[in-house]
């Protein structure tokens, strides 16, 4: 099955709505996800908003719970971890901190690996997992990115709000993948006038 990479930082809103149509495309062309770290706060080199400042700083700790799984072979109990995560602080309201990653956890039969939060042993392969997200997509981006073909390209984004389902979900995949082929191509973009429309509705 074709594959894409999804480097993401669960921090971000925005990156939740796209996970969300992601999950509903790859589904529908039977593409399968593969899920990784791009952390905000190790792109900021440690500087962030004073306002954001405590979730980043969760949202680094959540990310050396994903460095375990995937070391463990487990990166889809990345993609539920994020999805638990998400569920809470996107959709409901909650904000981020250590209690929600560890119930994530839980919740998503990661929580034996639960104890990776507190250990900074696994910080060096986030920052890896990051650098590689720019490598492919960078200079000048942020979370998310998708990164996909063979040779591998990357893209930031695509930014949803909402996020199309069903067929519409799909072809828009299909656009993003056609264009990140062609070589040459570098951006796309129209302005936000608006926050991320949340909490997301509901997917297939």
């Amino acid at each position: 099955m074709p594959a894409v990479d999804f480097y993401f930082d669960p921090a971000c809103p925005w990156t939740w709505m796209t996970s969300r149509w992601l999950v509903d495309a790859a589904a529908l062309r039977d593409v399968t996800v593969g899920w990784h770290s791009l952390s905000l706060l190790v792109l900021s080199e440690g500087e962030a908003p004073e306002q954001y400042a405590d979730v980043l700083r969760a949202a680094a700790r959540a990310h050396r719970l994903f460095a375990a799984l995937d070391d463990a072979g487990r990166n889809d109990l990345v993609g539920r971890v994020y999805e638990a995560i998400g569920e809470a602080t996107h959709q409901r309201g909650e904000h981020l901190d250590d209690d929600i990653v560890r119930r994530a956890a839980e919740q998503a039969g990661a929580g034996e690996w639960a104890t990776a939060l507190d250990d900074p042993v696994w910080d060096a392969a986030v920052e890896a997992s990051t650098k590689e997200a720019v490598d492919l997509a960078g200079p000048d981006i942020g979370s998310p990115v998708l990164a996909f073909g063979r040779p591998r390209v990357g893209l930031f984004g695509p930014i949803v709000s909402p996020g199309p389902r069903g067929e519409a979900a799909a072809r828009l995949l299909d656009l993003v993948l056609e264009a990140g082929a062609i070589p040459g191509f570098f951006e796309l973009k129209r302005g936000r006038s608006a926050p991320p429309e949340l909490p997301a509705p509901a997917w297939s």
